[in-house]
């Protein structure tokens, strides 16, 4: 928000030089004297009583007169007993005793509180707490401090249970202090104006302060506005109280948005809420009831010319007339402190800065609405209807959370008919039944579920029927008979054993509350069916209405959407980035560690760096090489050029934004191992006209904001660039080549990789009036590598050993994610104990993991059976979560098991030991083996830290092999590393860090590629060769060749492999596209030759050949589905390999004709992942890394892969971000492209002198064709001449 909204809003809360704090409302801080024990009996009343003696004039707290406690005729739960404190008092604890001497005790109940005896509220302990511990006995004394404190004139006790060897019996205190009140009433059409001190004040701090009871759910709590249309308004809509602040001035910028703060709900429940609003400068708190919302205001603090006046109930401008279709408040304010000053004491004194405008008076009306709660869906209330009338008319208003649910069922007399009102999907039906008719239905209103009151009027008479919802009217006709109403109207549900039509359903009855009830033109009193004078009822609350906000506070994270129903509420997580029931647990990897340990290849990702913590996922590339590598782009320009500015002035300020916020890089840096930003950079300059001393002119801010002089390779501070740590810069005065000013370009690439200061946000380059000087750079994106969490691990070694934490603290979801490695059949993975709570994940059994708890409702375990053993030394993952709506543990893969939490329990998880990990507080139950990758709510615990220093454990943890050895393809084989595993395709015809990338060549027509086999062949499986050599008198017994390949010619040559005895084997295909192999294994003997006709595999797509020969049984495998066995007949061994030749034969003697023609034909098109044995042919071509071996004639080309319809490059290069290159290169193999633009002139100069060399080359190999041309001339015509001469 700009700086002029806001400075209107502290104009609004002017603070005189006093500072005042809302508790200055009149109330002591000891405010805890007994308040019942001195009240006449008179003030105590109850529902009933068992005699005289038993009266609740005898119910004060260690009395033992009469029968020494009050006890109800009837022990049922709708029996209370009530105080009347006299005066409204504020409230701060309960005691409660059995009765004297006997077996009658409460063993929980519920407490209400009400201004004037009627419409009242229930006291709730926590979020979702009503009832209160009772006694265990009839005289111990059970004492409960009420947090927050509530101040009413009548109190009330609900039994809930008691003693089921007696009867309810109660004793009580009440605890508290006199309360101070002012207060004022608005009928709806009046309002209260505050005309403020006018004297230029700069507050330090602005309050204000009120409560206020809203007899209707719309109205205008307090208005401020100024004279160019600025306005602040405090309103209360739909029963939530909204705070705006608004500028309808069209002389500010439009950036300036308006602010629309929403807090409370069901704050139309005619009972007092509180209201205050703080300023701190920017800071603003806005506070109803215990929910605060701190916002932090954009720009500065000032003030404006504004009105010095406030209105209260309404908007009161004297003077001046404005349309402003808000309605005015209905309702009382309470205690309304304006910076410090009693607004309501002023209007009472009538000072002259108060004006009041219509009825405004100083007393508060009580209501005198009585409100049903329908407490379940088997709630009814049974009203008598108006038998005999000819008419049906019912009038009520109701409100609910629930879409579904019976509100009405009647029948019509003389067996004519019944009619049943409820709802469904949020709108109100009714359905009509009579005699020899189809039920007919109407539909009215829509949303009705939304926790509003709204009016319903159901009325029938003569041939129609009518349903009014709010505004909304439907009419249903009616078969024209005499309409009589019936005996009973059922409201809610029904009577067990009532049959009437449609009065059973599968809705369920209504829950939620009913008020002014109307049949026909008679109010209907609920204080009498409460008392058993009309009607009948099951499972009421009468005279309240418990509708209670489950989303507020919204327990659903990172934006769900919360829903609710009368009994729960579910979380809607779509489009979060999480799931879970209170959309808590991240559905994405934490970073790209994680994802390369899954299999995934490099690509587009996106992380949550902090798992189920508050940041968000983002998007990033993950460059999977040997380490994977996090790569995070910026939106700044790609390349900036530098150009000459006025001395001591930035000549260029290039700004980088991130596709990451601030916390989201921050948890990515400090995550990675290492990080690093590469800046390619040239720069050029006329001379310096003289010299200077040597302070850089160019620097970079940081991601903290901090400015930094230093570049690639020297410390921070250093204000050096490489070359003047080094002390080879081109001018020793300089400590950077770029601060030399030399006429002539020099270029470097800097590598930034202090990763507490990255990324790089801003670059700034400045000049000292040379106007020809220049430069470019370009900045790259922000590479990060591995993840020090994910394997970050200890090894506890025995069972008394464990690691210590400070206290988990995770009192509404909790979730706790890791790794485990054992060989032992159990063991506790993690504990943590309060008072009461604890929470604890072990291994129960070799198949079992158990994960228990307790936040107050008793213990609760959830049990992951599996149907392998956990213990079989292999990594396996847990995630365990408990939050308000419940608990679930998962293991590696399997099934997730839940457990619900119980309704209106305790949701608070209070822990405030140590937390132990791989141990428990008695040291019994220890864990051996490994933990690894522990993270609680999304923070990492370091392990490996604190097993350096605790006996017992050690950091670190070997043998990851076993369970991501699968991860390596194509006969790679695992490595571990002391951080994880890589994957070694020495022996495999990919590459990758999977060994999952295809090695694919395209081989035009005449070229080919020869691998020779070299004399000595070893067996040895630790061999680090990229293939094995194979000795002239070795024999092969055995051998699995492995190919693809693409191609539409015919004949063609895919493999042939020869040998020192003439012995041969080869792979084609026929004219016809078929497959043909030939095994020559004696020299005596012809060839073995096979023909496979799978199909026409020369029809450009891919197909894999794979030959598995074992002696003379020969498998061929195509296409990874079709297979066939051959024997052979010329022999079982394959006697000194020579050479293994793709594409084009110069040389196949002894071979057969066919092998012949498609040697001498041999292949146009693309093949890949050759190997035979442990031989490679096109990974040594394509990729030498030792003595060369292979030999390449022809045109044969690197391709990413052979699939059809593949482009020269993969996706994953396609995707891959630009990189910065240059020398001395580290880090992701991707390489970069170069710096392009950073000067256009350059790359002309650069394309000349590569035009020129050409030219020059093409211009001698023409001269010396010609000399050659001449000098064969000239040795032709001397020959002729010399035999001429014989003759």
């Amino acid at each position: 928000m700009a700086s002029v909204a806001w400075a209107f809003l502290k104009v609004l809360l002017l603070l005189p030089t006093q500072t005042w704090s809302p508790v200055g409302a009149g109330n002591p801080p000891d405010c805890d004297a007994p308040l019942a024990s001195a009240l006449p009996r008179s003030s105590f009343s109850s529902s009933s009583e068992l005699s005289s003696s038993h009266g609740p004039g005898f119910s004060r707290l260690n009395r033992r007169d009469g029968a020494g406690g009050w006890t109800p005729l009837v022990s049922n739960k709708y029996q209370w007993l009530q105080i009347d404190l006299g005066e409204r008092m504020e409230v701060t604890a309960v005691a409660t005793q059995g009765g004297y001497g006997s077996s009658d005790w409460v063993t929980s109940y519920l407490l209400m509180f009400s201004d004037g005896g009627r419409n009242w509220k229930q006291y709730r302990r926590e979020e979702s707490i009503w009832g209160f511990p009772g006694n265990t006995n009839a005289d111990s004394v059970v004492h409960y401090r009420l947090q927050p404190p509530f101040e009413a004139r009548f109190l009330r006790f609900l039994p809930l249970a008691w003693n089921p060897r007696g009867r309810i019996g109660m004793r009580i205190e009440v605890y508290g202090c006199a309360y101070k009140s002012e207060v004022v009433y608005f009928d709806g059409q009046s309002a209260l104006l505050y005309r403020l001190d006018k004297k230029p004040l700069k507050p330090i701090r602005d309050v204000i302060s009120l409560k206020f009871k809203a007899m209707q759910s719309n109205g205008i709590l307090l208005h401020r506005e100024g004279q160019h249309g600025n306005h602040i308004t405090l309103e209360l809509i739909k029963g939530k109280l909204v705070f705006f602040l608004n500028s309808d001035n069209a002389k500010l910028p439009t950036t300036v948005a308006p602010v629309t703060l929403t807090l409370g709900s069901l704050l139309d429940d005619q009972h007092w809420h509180s209201v205050l609003i703080e300023l701190l400068d920017t800071q603003f708190n806005f506070t109803v009831d215990k929910h605060t919302h701190h916002f932090q205001a954009k720009g500065e603090s000032s003030y404006l010319d504004l009105n010095f006046e406030i209105s209260f109930g309404g908007i009161l401008t004297p003077g001046r007339a404005r349309a402003f279709t808000h309605k005015s408040f209905h309702g009382c304010l309470e205690n309304l402190y304006y910076n410090g000053v009693d607004v309501t004491e002023s209007a009472k004194k009538h000072k002259p800065q108060i004006l009041m405008m219509g009825n405004v008076s100083f007393s508060c009306p009580q209501p005198q609405t009585v409100p049903v709660t329908f407490l379940s869906s088997r709630s009814y209330l049974a009203l008598p209807g108006n038998s005999g009338e000819n008419e049906v008319s019912v009038t009520f208003q109701f409100r609910t959370w629930n879409r579904a649910g019976h509100l009405l069922f009647g029948e019509l007399r003389r067996g004519s008919g019944s009619f049943v009102l409820f709802l469904k999907d949020g709108k109100l039906k009714l359905s009509l039944f009579q005699l020899g008719q189809s039920p007919r239905n109407v539909t009215a209103g829509a949303g009705l579920n939304d926790g509003q009151w709204h009016s319903v009027s159901l009325s029938a008479k003569w041939n129609h029927m009518n349903v009014v919802v709010d505004d909304d009217t439907a009419v249903q006709p009616l078969v024209a008979v005499l309409i009589d109403s019936g005996d009973t109207y059922y409201f809610g549900g029904c009577l067990d054993n009532s049959s009437g039509s449609g009065c059973k359903s599968p809705l369920g009855g209504f829950q939620g509350c009913l008020r002014l009830i109307t049949i026909g033109d008679k109010a209907v009193d609920p204080i009498l069916v409460q008392q058993g004078a009309l009607g009948s009822f099951r499972d009421l609350q009468i005279d309240s209405c418990g509708i209670t906000d489950r989303c507020l506070p919204s327990y659903c994270e990172h934006g769900g959407e919360c829903s609710q129903s009368w009994d729960t509420f579910s979380c809607d997580c779509l489009g979060t980035g999480y799931t879970g029931e209170t959309c808590h647990s991240s559905v994405y990897e934490q970073s790209c560690e994680a994802h390369k340990h899954r299999g995934n290849p490099s690509g587009l990702y996106y992380i949550d760096a902090d798992g189920s913590g508050p940041l968000g996922p983002f998007l990033v590339y993950c460059n999977m090489t040997d380490a994977a590598w996090t790569v995070v782009r910026h939106g700044g320009p790609d390349a900036v050029t530098v150009r000459g500015a006025p001395s001591g002035h930035p000549s260029s300020a290039a700004s980088f934004a991130y596709a990451a916020g601030a916390g989201q890089l921050r948890a990515v840096v400090s995550l990675a191992e290492r990080c690093e930003q590469r800046l390619a950079l040239r720069c050029g300059t006329a001379p310096r006209p003289d010299p200077r001393d040597g302070t850089p002119l160019s620097w970079w801010v940081g991601r903290t904001n901090e400015t930094h002089t230093y570049w690639g390779g020297s410390l921070p501070d250093a204000q050096k660039c490489t070359c003047g740590l080094e002390g080879n810069c081109i001018d020793s005065q300089y400590y950077c080549n770029c601060d030399a000013g030399r006429n002539e370009w020099t270029s470097d690439t800097i590598v930034l990789s202090q990763k507490e200061h990255l990324p790089v946000t801003q670059i700034v380059m400045t000049d000292t009036g040379r106007p020809h000087s220049e430069a470019a750079y370009t900045l790259g994106p922000l590479l990060c590598r591995g993840d020090k969490s994910f394997w970050n691990s200890a090894s506890f070694n025995t069972e008394t050993s464990y690691l210590h934490f400070p206290a988990f603290h995770g009192e509404l979801t909790a979730d706790v994610c890791f790794f485990f490695k054992t060989t032992v059949s159990s063991g506790v993975f993690m504990e943590n104990l309060g008072i009461t709570d604890f929470i604890r994940i072990e291994l129960r059994a070799p198949t079992e993991v158990t994960f228990s708890f307790d936040v107050g409702n008793g213990p609760r375990e959830v049990t992951v059976q599996s149907p392998t053993p956990f213990n079989d030394s292999q990594w396996h993952h847990v995630r365990a979560e408990r939050n308000v709506k419940g608990a679930s543990l998962q293991v590696d893969q399997l099934p997730r098991k839940m457990q619900p939490a119980p309704a209106d329990g305790h949701v608070r998880l209070q822990l405030n030991s140590q937390l132990f990990i791989g141990g428990t507080a008695t040291r019994q139950r220890g864990f051996l083996g490994c933990i690894r990758s522990l993270q609680l709510n999304g923070v990492a615990l370091d392990l490996e830290e604190r097993a350096t220093v605790t006996p017992g454990v050690e950091p670190g943890c070997a043998g990851h092999c076993s369970t991501y050895g699968h991860l390596c393809h194509n006969g790679g084989r695992c490595r571990e590393k002391r951080r994880g595993v890589t994957c070694d395709c020495a022996f495999s015809a990919y590459d990758g860090p999977f060994c999952s990338n295809e090695i694919s060549a395209y081989f035009a027509t005449g070229s080919s590629v020869t691998y020779h086999f070299q004399e000595h062949y070893t067996l040895s499986e630790n061999s680090s060769s990229l293939v094995s050599s194979l000795h002239r008198d070795e024999a092969l017994t055995r051998e699995v060749i492995t190919l693809s390949f693409r191609t539409t010619r015919t004949p063609s040559l895919l493999l042939y492999v020869s040998s020192f005895y003439e012995e041969y084997l080869s792979v084609i295909l026929a004219n016809n596209g078929s497959l043909q192999i030939r095994y020559k294994l004696d020299r005596h003997q012809n060839p073995d030759a096979f023909t496979f006709d799978f199909k026409n595999m020369a029809d450009g797509q891919l197909h894999q050949v794979k030959i598995n020969r074992e002696a003379a049984a020969v498998m061929v495998e195509v296409n990874q589905s079709a297979k066939k066995q051959v024997i052979l007949s010329s022999g079982t061994e394959f006697n000194a390999v020579k050479s293994l030749i793709l594409g084009k034969v110069l040389e196949a003697a002894g071979a057969d004709p066919d092998t012949r023609r498609a040697a001498a034909s041999g292949f146009t098109g693309c093949l890949s992942a050759v190997r035979f044995g442990r031989a490679a042919p096109l990974k040594a071509a394509l990729r030498p890394s030792g003595p060369s071996r292979v030999t390449v004639r022809g045109h044969v080309a690197p391709m990413a892969r052979c699939a059809e319809g593949a482009a020269s490059g993969s996706p994953a290069r396609e995707l891959a971000p630009r990189l910065a290159g240059g020398a001395g290169r580290s880090g992701p193999a991707d390489e970069g492209e170069p710096l392009v633009n950073a000067d256009r002139r350059d790359s002309a100069v650069i394309g000349g002198v590569i035009a020129v060399v050409i030219f020059i080359l093409l211009c001698i190999t023409a001269i010396a064709i010609r000399i050659y041309q001449q000098r064969k001339l000239r040795k032709e015509n001397e020959s002729k001449v010399s035999k001429k001469e014989e003759c």
